[in-house]
Protein backbone atom coordinates (compact mmCIF):
# COMPACT_ATOMS: atom_id res chain seq x y z
CA UNK A 1 0.00 0.00 0.00
CA UNK A 2 2.25 3.20 1.13
CA UNK A 3 5.67 3.27 0.36
CA UNK A 4 6.12 4.60 4.16
CA UNK A 5 4.72 2.27 6.74
CA UNK A 6 3.78 4.03 9.63
CA UNK A 7 5.69 3.05 12.59
CA UNK A 8 4.44 3.49 16.63
CA UNK A 9 0.98 2.69 18.39
CA UNK A 10 -2.42 3.49 16.81
CA UNK A 11 -5.34 3.24 19.17
CA UNK A 12 -9.11 3.80 17.90
CA UNK A 13 -11.00 6.30 19.80
CA UNK A 14 -14.38 5.96 21.18
CA UNK A 15 -15.92 2.91 19.42
CA UNK A 16 -14.45 3.15 16.42
CA UNK A 17 -12.86 -0.39 14.75
CA UNK A 18 -10.06 -1.40 13.27
CA UNK A 19 -9.50 -4.05 10.76
CA UNK A 20 -6.83 -5.94 8.48
CA UNK A 21 -7.08 -9.01 6.61
CA UNK A 22 -9.54 -7.83 4.58
CA UNK A 23 -9.40 -9.45 1.20
CA UNK A 24 -9.35 -7.88 -2.08
CA UNK A 25 -7.40 -10.71 -4.30
CA UNK A 26 -8.05 -14.18 -5.55
CA UNK A 27 -10.47 -15.97 -3.73
CA UNK A 28 -11.08 -19.80 -3.55
CA UNK A 29 -13.84 -21.27 -2.23
CA UNK A 30 -14.68 -24.20 0.24
CA UNK A 31 -15.92 -26.58 -2.97
CA UNK A 32 -12.47 -25.72 -4.96
CA UNK A 33 -13.43 -22.90 -7.11
CA UNK A 34 -11.22 -19.73 -7.94
CA UNK A 35 -12.95 -16.59 -8.21
CA UNK A 36 -10.76 -13.69 -9.51
CA UNK A 37 -9.90 -10.19 -8.26
CA UNK A 38 -12.93 -8.33 -8.72
CA UNK A 39 -11.73 -4.95 -7.05
CA UNK A 40 -13.04 -2.08 -9.19
CA UNK A 41 -15.51 -4.42 -11.27
CA UNK A 42 -19.25 -3.92 -10.47
CA UNK A 43 -18.76 -7.55 -9.69
CA UNK A 44 -16.91 -6.47 -6.53
CA UNK A 45 -19.89 -4.98 -4.95
CA UNK A 46 -20.30 -6.96 -1.80
CA UNK A 47 -19.49 -7.01 1.72
CA UNK A 48 -16.40 -8.36 2.40
CA UNK A 49 -14.75 -10.10 5.50
CA UNK A 50 -11.80 -8.42 7.78
CA UNK A 51 -10.06 -9.33 11.32
CA UNK A 52 -10.54 -7.17 14.19
CA UNK A 53 -7.11 -5.62 14.84
CA UNK A 54 -7.97 -2.84 17.39
CA UNK A 55 -11.47 -1.47 18.79
CA UNK A 56 -11.90 1.67 20.67
CA UNK A 57 -12.64 1.91 24.64
CA UNK A 58 -16.42 2.27 24.03
CA UNK A 59 -16.53 -0.87 21.64
CA UNK A 60 -18.57 -3.42 23.37
CA UNK A 61 -20.15 -5.28 20.04
CA UNK A 62 -16.76 -7.10 18.58
CA UNK A 63 -14.10 -7.70 20.23
CA UNK A 64 -10.30 -8.04 18.83
CA UNK A 65 -9.61 -11.20 17.17
CA UNK A 66 -12.95 -11.41 15.50
CA UNK A 67 -13.90 -11.67 11.97
CA UNK A 68 -16.60 -9.01 10.59
CA UNK A 69 -18.58 -8.68 7.82
CA UNK A 70 -18.95 -4.84 6.61
CA UNK A 71 -21.41 -3.55 3.72
CA UNK A 72 -19.77 -2.96 1.07
CA UNK A 73 -17.76 0.21 1.00
CA UNK A 74 -18.24 1.28 4.53
CA UNK A 75 -13.92 1.37 5.33
CA UNK A 76 -11.22 3.35 4.98
CA UNK A 77 -8.29 3.14 2.34
CA UNK A 78 -5.98 1.08 3.80
CA UNK A 79 -3.01 2.34 5.58
CA UNK A 80 0.09 0.22 6.37
CA UNK A 81 1.70 -0.01 9.58
CA UNK A 82 5.03 -1.62 10.82
CA UNK A 83 4.91 -4.09 13.40
CA UNK A 84 7.60 -4.73 16.07
CA UNK A 85 8.97 -7.64 13.91
CA UNK A 86 9.34 -5.82 10.85
CA UNK A 87 6.76 -6.84 8.90
CA UNK A 88 3.70 -4.44 7.92
CA UNK A 89 -0.24 -4.65 8.15
CA UNK A 90 -2.70 -3.47 6.65
CA UNK A 91 -5.66 -1.67 8.67
CA UNK A 92 -8.69 0.14 7.59
CA UNK A 93 -11.55 1.60 9.68
CA UNK A 94 -15.11 0.31 9.38
CA UNK A 95 -18.50 1.99 9.81
CA UNK A 96 -19.84 0.43 12.92
CA UNK A 97 -23.28 0.86 11.93
CA UNK A 98 -21.96 -1.42 8.72
CA UNK A 99 -21.13 -4.58 10.56
CA UNK A 100 -23.54 -6.89 9.16
CA UNK A 101 -22.24 -9.78 11.61
CA UNK A 102 -19.49 -11.24 13.45
CA UNK A 103 -17.53 -15.05 13.48
CA UNK A 104 -15.10 -16.24 16.10
CA UNK A 105 -13.18 -17.72 13.14
CA UNK A 106 -12.42 -17.05 9.89
CA UNK A 107 -15.11 -18.04 7.43
CA UNK A 108 -13.65 -21.29 5.13
CA UNK A 109 -15.51 -19.18 2.27
CA UNK A 110 -15.30 -15.50 2.39
CA UNK A 111 -18.38 -14.78 0.12
CA UNK A 112 -21.47 -13.76 0.85
CA UNK A 113 -24.73 -14.09 -0.52
CA UNK A 114 -23.08 -15.82 -3.85
CA UNK A 115 -23.72 -19.37 -3.81
CA UNK A 116 -26.51 -21.27 -5.18
CA UNK A 117 -28.08 -24.58 -4.35
CA UNK A 118 -25.44 -27.58 -3.65
CA UNK A 119 -27.69 -29.67 -5.48
CA UNK A 120 -27.64 -27.58 -8.67
CA UNK A 121 -32.08 -26.53 -7.86
CA UNK A 122 -32.98 -23.08 -8.04
CA UNK A 123 -33.60 -21.00 -5.26
CA UNK A 124 -37.10 -19.70 -4.33
CA UNK A 125 -36.53 -16.79 -2.59
CA UNK A 126 -40.16 -16.50 -1.25
CA UNK A 127 -39.43 -19.85 0.49
CA UNK A 128 -36.93 -17.55 2.44
CA UNK A 129 -39.23 -14.77 3.13
CA UNK A 130 -41.80 -17.73 4.33
CA UNK A 131 -39.42 -19.27 6.91
CA UNK A 132 -38.01 -15.96 7.84
CA UNK A 133 -41.93 -14.50 9.27
CA UNK A 134 -43.49 -17.86 9.23
CA UNK A 135 -44.94 -17.47 13.27
CA UNK A 136 -44.19 -14.11 12.98
CA UNK A 137 -47.69 -12.78 11.36
CA UNK A 138 -50.86 -11.70 13.05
Amino acid sequence: MSVNPIKGTIKPIRDHVLISDMSFEEQRTSWGLVIQSDDGKSEGIKPRWGKVWAVGPEQTDVKIGEWILVEHGRWTRGIDIENADGTTTTIRRVENKSILMSADEKPSDLSFGLDSPSNGDSFDASHFAEAMYDGQRG
